[in-house]
C-alpha cells in the first residue's frame, strides 16, 4: 500500500468542479480533504488566480507511477492542455509525496517522469498551508534531511505565504475523513 500527498489547483473552467472531480474520483481512497485556497498563479505567467487543495489518499494496488498516472488521467479528463510551463490549466494534480507500506518516504530523483518528494513543494506556499491543515506533523525531505512543513512555510517569504488564502468553498461533506 501506498498513501499519497496530492497537490490539486485549477485555474480555467469549473475550477471548484475540477477539483471536485479527483475527490470524488478517490472515493474509498481519500483519507483527507484540505480546505480550498485561493491563490495568485506560481512561475510568472500572466493569468488568472487558482483554487488549490491538499488531498491525502492511500491505495493498496497502487504505487507512486500509479498516482502519477492516475492525476494524469484526471488532468486529460478535465482537458489540460500543456503549452505553456506553469500556464493556466483545467487541472493540475501532483503527486506531492508518498509513502510505502512501512510508512517510509520514497524518494526517486533519477527519473524524469517522477520525482520525489516533488522538487519544488517546499518552496510553495499553495502546497505546504493547506497540507499543514491535514497533517500538521507531517515532514518532507529537503536535501537530504527530513523538515517539518510547519517550518518549510515559516521559512517562505510572508508575501508567499499571504498569497494564500481560505475560501468558504469545500471540496467533501461534512463526514470526509481527516487524518
Amino acid at each position: 500500500m501506498t498513501r499519497a500527498v496530492l497537490s490539486i489547483g485549477a485555474n480555467l473552467g469549473d475550477r471548484l468542479a475540477h477539483l471536485r472531480s479527483v475527490v470524488d474520483a478517490l472515493g474509498e481512497r481519500l483519507v483527507a480533504v484540505s480546505p480550498v485556497y485561493t491563490t495568485a498563479p506560481w512561475g510568472g505567467v500572466d493569468q488568472d488566480d487558482y483554487l488549490n487543495a491538499v488531498l491525502v489518499a492511500e491505495d493498496p494496488a497502487f504505487d507512486d507511477y500509479a498516482w502519477l498516472r492516475f492525476g494524469q488521467d484526471l488532468e486529460q479528463a478535465a482537458g489540460r492542455v500543456r503549452e505553456v510551463r506553469w500556464g493556466a490549466r483545467t487541472l493540475d494534480v501532483d503527486v506531492v509525496t508518498c509513502t510505502d507500506e512501512a510508512g517510509v518516504t520514497i524518494v526517486r530523483d533519477t527519473d524524469p517522469a517522477l520525482i520525489l518528494p516533488h522538487p519544488q513543494a517546499h518552496n510553495r506556499a499553495f502546497v505546504l498551508i493547506p497540507w499543514l491543515d491535514v497533517q500538521p506533523t507531517a515532514t518532507l525531505p529537503v536535501d537530504g534531511a527530513s523538515t517539518p512543513i510547519a517550518r518549510l512555510l515559516a521559512g517562505l517569504d510572508p508575501a508567499e505565504r499571504a498569497g494564500v488564502v481560505r475560501t468558504e468553498l469545500v471540496l467533501a461533506d461534512e463526514s470526509a475523513p481527516s487524518c
